[in-house]
């Protein structure tokens, strides 16, 4: 069977930016950090700053009563599905609804509305807990809402892969198209990580960046000499992919075409990257052979780029040896937009995803900024520091990886007629 193309006809997005695709997009060419104080955080954090979505109001997008429902991960997919629906200019009520589909994923699904009625069963006993607890903290409810919003009848599922969630949701709705279980998928990746639990368990595990609580837009410098950790954030990012010809007999507008994914896992270690990048490298070497390109071929990737000391080490190292460095391909940049967004955790290759089509639409690459001295110990490659770089791209990689050795790496391709 002869796989069918697939293209991106739509994008939608909430971030600590605001709500809206091209704002975060346009953020992250100015070079515009979204890290600041919290706000909704306790006094007795260690960790002061984050990437935080505030100012929400959950009634603009759903009915009040329902408004109080559910949780802010699906809210916030939620809202960026609304927006990539209407961005696509795709016409439910003339699609087939059993081909339109919904995978959206989530690292922790709704941990908020967890912690809020165990709690409550702790104080005043099980009958206290929400009716609607359940359909608020699952990670699949966001693409059940989703699905109920849009009269989508097609796949309707849920992935959950820790930081690499986002991408693994956008690979497996491009699967679903290209071996014809769907014409339409909204896909992407939905979180909500500024919560006092979720950053005291990541800094108990010293991932966090714990030195810059007065520079908050500071804190967060992929491979910076003086990285020390990653800066949480929160939000969601859905793509609405499609079949090729189903788009052009609509008349889309089609944004980048979606050529590879490929994936792996390190078996290595729980939370720690494999040094050697071994897993990483395989999964980059899959996405290029789906799309049917070698190396040479990519112009520009969104790394994986946490600011984490083994992290960046591994990965760059990875990049070098599978494409070279900047001394033998000049014609490759390397930006982390983690340096301006974050870590949206599960959230996070969703919207590195649309980063990097929108870099192969527009011919120009995001900065990696804070990158003041580069550590000796990456790799020898160019991450365009500071300032976003005009530059020809037809093919861009997006590399996503995750606790428990997940890796997801996706390739897309400047649309051409």
């Amino acid at each position: 069977m002869e796989k069918r193309r697939v293209v991106v006809t739509g994008a939608g997005c909430v971030s600590p930016y605001g709500v809206g695709a091209e704002l975060a997009w346009n953020s992250v060419i100015d070079g515009k950090s979204c890290i600041k104080k919290l706000v909704n955080i306790s006094d007795v954090q260690k960790i002061r700053i984050g990437g935080e979505v505030v100012d929400l109001d959950a009634e603009k997008y759903v009915k009040p009563k329902e408004a109080k429902r559910i949780d802010d991960f699906i809210l916030f997919a939620y809202v960026a599905s609304q927006e990539a629906y209407k961005n696509s200019l795709l016409d439910m009520s003339k699609e087939n609804p059993y081909e339109v589909g919904v995978l959206i994923g989530s690292g922790q699904g709704g941990t908020g509305t967890t912690l809020s009625n165990f709690q409550m069963t702790q104080k005043r006993g099980e009958f206290k807990c929400s009716p609607f607890a359940v359909p608020m903290m699952i990670p699949n409810m966001a693409a059940g809402r989703v699905s109920l919003m849009l009269g989508a009848k097609g796949l309707n599922k849920s992935v959950s892969s820790a930081c690499a969630t986002g991408a693994h949701a956008i690979g497996d709705a491009f699967r679903s198209i290209q071996y014809g279980d769907a014409d339409v998928m909204f896909a992407g990746g939905s979180e909500k990580s500024i919560i006092d639990f979720v950053i005291g368990t990541f800094n108990s595990a010293k991932t966090l960046s714990t030195s810059r609580n007065d520079e908050p837009e500071k804190a967060s410098r992929p491979y910076d000499k003086d990285r020390d950790g990653f800066v949480m954030s929160e939000g969601a990012t859905i793509l609405v992919l499609e079949e090729l010809e189903h788009a052009k007999k609509r008349g889309a507008n089609i944004l980048a075409e979606l050529v590879g994914y490929g994936q792996s896992g390190d078996a290595y270690d729980i939370v720690a990257p494999d040094p050697s990048g071994a897993g990483a490298e395989m999964a980059v070497k899959k996405a290029l052979a789906d799309a049917g390109i070698t190396s040479s071929d990519v112009d520009y990737i969104n790394a994986h780029g946490t600011s984490t000391y083994l992290g960046d080490i591994a990965e760059s190292k990875m990049i070098e040896r599978v494409f070279g460095d900047k001394e033998t391909n000049k014609s490759l940049l390397v930006s982390s937009t983690k340096s301006m967004t974050g870590h949206l955790l599960g959230a996070a290759g969703a919207i590195e995803a649309f980063f990097a089509l929108k870099a192969a639409k527009e011919n120009i690459v995001p900065p990696t900024i804070n990158l003041c001295n580069v550590d000796e110990e990456v790799g020898n490659l160019d991450y365009v520091p500071n300032k976003a770089r005009e530059h020809s791209v037809k093919y861009s990689m997006s590399n996503s990886f995750g606790f428990g050795g997940t890796n997801a790496v996706l390739i897309f391709k400047k649309y051409e007629v």
